[in-house]
């Protein structure tokens, strides 16, 4: 009997040790990033170097922040360089390690790595960025580095720039 009471105390005793280490885990999330900041900096990618810079600096995480401006409209500052066609700001952006996607890399004319995305998902010709604006829209902002990849999306049968979310 005196071993199986052992080995109950020392079960015991090894949960106490663990369970207050469990939940003091789980009260550690971070508070979410205030929206009003959020909104600032994505605004700010979309031209304002100084202000991403400067906002960047105070607030390292606002690299990977998410403005959701309705209807599933979501844009990162990233973003926001990319369909104006913000080449400083969206290398800027990169080189700190901010989270690319498709819209960027063809407005930066990233010829080699859109068309093997799209050669492998056709369907994502017709995905919509930020504010509905498709990668025909990003192609052109993209100027002379993406002129190939402007025509490669004409000659797939693209035409339209924006698409509605709705």
């Amino acid at each position: 009997m005196k071993r199986k009471a052992f080995l109950q105390q020392v079960t015991l005793g090894a949960s106490g040790l663990l369970l207050p280490a469990l939940s003091g885990a789980q009260k550690q999330t971070p508070e979410p990033l205030p929206i009003a900041q959020v909104k600032e900096f994505v605004i700010a990618g979309h031209g304002k170097f100084d202000v991403v810079k400067q906002m960047l600096a105070e607030s390292p995480t606002l690299l990977y922040a998410t403005h959701d401006w309705g209807k599933g409209d979501f844009e990162t500052a990233l973003e926001g360089a990319g369909h104006v066609g913000n080449k400083e700001i969206a290398n800027w952006l990169i080189q700190q390690g901010a989270r690319t996607n498709l819209f960027v890399l063809t407005m930066l004319g990233k010829t080699a790595l859109v068309k093997s995305f799209l050669d492998s998902f056709p369907a994502y010709i017709n995905a919509r960025g930020p504010h509905g604006l498709t990668l025909l829209h990003h192609a052109s902002k993209g100027g002379e580095d993406s002129k190939e990849l402007l025509d490669y999306l004409k000659g797939k049968g693209m035409t339209e720039m924006k698409v509605s979310l709705s």
